[in-house]
């Protein structure tokens, strides 16, 4: 049976359940959205700290990786992404971070109009309840929930000091007027459980009687008819199914899996589609291309005179922690991916920072399953904010259930390089500083025999990991970007009643964590939308 829809949203992520809620919220207009993935009932999605047992679950991640490069040492490099109501939303590190003005006018400056940053603020602020209350940068009234670390560890405030004795700015709210500094993290949770855009935006409207969310429901295609999309093919549970939309397609499966169904539905590049056997319907030679995501390694110490999270994960110590979160919704299990987060410039001239630096007071035996040591640490991560290397993610054949070919190209321009040598060497200073000294026994990574800057690059390269920011795969741009994929209305060119809303339409990668810009994304086409319908009526 077919059914019939007013819009039908491929993927429940960060920016699908957004969608969800605010366009059935009229009550004459249908909704159909579809999940591959399942439920979001699992103990380990709502555990902030869960989001480590998530990684190589697959069950609810989609458990990608990239191709093998030289640049990075011939490793294929993780790439999770969400398979579950909430979608990455519901796996990620919880932390919330904007970026900078300069990334949205920015975009604003490539001709993307209502794109720059005193455009999209209200966006940020619709969605937001933060715990300082409303002020010109922050809501206080959305549906999500922005809240300050669970616990506040000695060693946070130790670091802190460290990074203040260095020369940086401390205390400052980097969602504000200001990114540069190093400060308490910021996180989507409430009551040290995760918010999720399925909790904070699905949850209460899931019973709208216009609303219909399906899971496990597999997208093979879109449907098309001529240059127009009139619906979808997908599966549930491997039996074939059909839905039709009366006004658009939305396409929000992220910077993967959006444009490998472009490409699965004819439409991208002619010489990639044809490489697959899929014949053409429209030529975009900008899908699956300026591939970006944020890149990251780890420095850590093994530390002394004071008790880490490592200690708290083994022994009779893990079941009190766990007893702690199931009875007060404390402890390590109520903690994020970060409790300090700090921003910062390598190079004066910079008029805003480039790196981003990651603080936790523990130590992993494994940067991408995050198992904690047994013995005290403390590990801060360096990430450069606006790589410069670009790469590709094309399907490798028509089959649906296949993985794309994810190419990066990590690390294949010389300044992201040079980024992170001048970033390592910014946190050996912090270490350095009298507040650390007394708590820090040795550098256990890169370690104190890895010290000239190629010495340093090489550590970077075989050891670093994405940090699960893929952006731009099908971007938005203006009518002479021949590499542009969308409008600025995010409507796919070429093809009516099609529309991408998801990460992959950024024109160039945020500075920042990228959960709080979908979202922004989401809102914003969401007014969108529905002001188009009201135009063409």
């Amino acid at each position: 049976m077919v059914q019939t829809f007013d819009y039908i949203i491929v993927g429940a992520g960060s920016a699908g359940c957004v969608l969800a809620n605010r366009l059935s919220a009229d009550p004459k207009t249908s909704v159909l959205l579809l999940e591959a993935g399942g439920a979001d009932k699992n103990f380990w999605i709502h555990a902030p700290s869960g989001f480590a047992k998530l990684m190589n679950d697959p069950k609810f991640n989609w458990l990608f990786e990239t191709e093998a490069h030289p640049a990075t040492g011939n490793r294929k490099i993780p790439i999770p992404r969400g398979k579950v109501l909430g979608g990455s939303s519901s796996i990620n590190g919880l932390l919330y971070v904007r970026g900078q003005a300069r990334d949205y006018d920015g975009w604003s400056q490539l001709g993307n109009r209502g794109w720059s940053f005193q455009d999209i603020l209200p966006y940020f602020k619709r969605s937001e309840n933060y715990f300082g209350g409303e002020d010109d940068f922050h809501g206080a009234e959305g549906p999500l929930t922005v809240s300050e670390p669970a616990e506040d560890h000695p060693l946070d405030r130790i670091f802190l000091e460290a990074c203040d004795q260095a020369g940086h700015t401390i205390g400052h709210d980097y969602n504000g007027a200001s990114q540069e500094g190093f400060t308490k993290s910021q996180s989507t949770t409430y009551g040290n459980k995760r918010r999720s855009t399925a909790v904070a935006f699905l949850d209460p409207v899931r019973n709208r009687p216009n609303l219909k969310i399906q899971t496990n429901a597999l997208t093979e295609k879109v449907i098309s008819e001529g240059s127009r999309a009139v619906g979808v093919k997908y599966q549930v549970n491997a039996e074939p199914m059909e839905a039709r939309a009366r006004v658009e397609v939305i396409l929000s499966a992220g910077a993967v899996q959006s444009p490998q169904l472009l490409e699965l539905s004819g439409i991208g590049d002619p010489a990639i589609l044809k490489d697959a056997g899929i014949e053409v319907l429209h030529a975009l030679p900008g899908v699956g291309a300026n591939y970006q995501d944020h890149f990251a390694c780890r420095v850590n110490w093994r530390v002394k005179n004071i008790r880490t999270f490592n200690e708290r994960a083994h022994g009779a110590r893990k079941l009190w922690e766990g007893f702690r979160y199931l009875t007060a919704r404390q402890g390590l299990l109520a903690n994020t991916a970060a409790n300090v987060m700090g921003f910062a410039k390598t190079r004066p001239e910079l008029e805003t920072p480039d790196v981003q630096f990651f603080m936790t007071p523990a130590s992993f035996k494994n940067a991408g399953d995050r198992v904690l040591d047994a013995e005290p640490g403390m590990t801060v991560g360096p990430c450069q904010l606006r790589p410069e290397s670009r790469g590709t993610i094309h399907i490798k054949s028509a089959d649906p259930h296949s993985s794309p070919s994810i190419r990066p190209n990590f690390l294949t321009v010389k300044n992201d390089g040079d980024t992170f040598v001048a970033a390592i060497g910014m946190i050996r200073k912090i270490a350095e500083q009298p507040a650390l000294q007394p708590y820090l026994s040795f550098e256990m990574n890169p370690g104190p025999d890895c010290r000239s800057d190629d010495e340093v690059l090489d550590y970077v390269r075989i050891t670093g990991q994405t940090v699960y920011h893929p952006v731009g795969t099908a971007k938005m741009g203006p009518d002479g970007d021949q590499m542009a994929v969308v409008d600025d209305r995010l409507r796919v060119k070429g093809i009516t009643g099609l529309r991408v809303v998801d990460a992959s339409i950024m024109p160039q990668l945020v500075s920042g964590n990228t959960n709080a810009p979908v979202i922004m994304i989401a809102e914003k086409a969401a007014d969108m939308i529905a002001e188009d319908s009201k135009a063409s009526a």
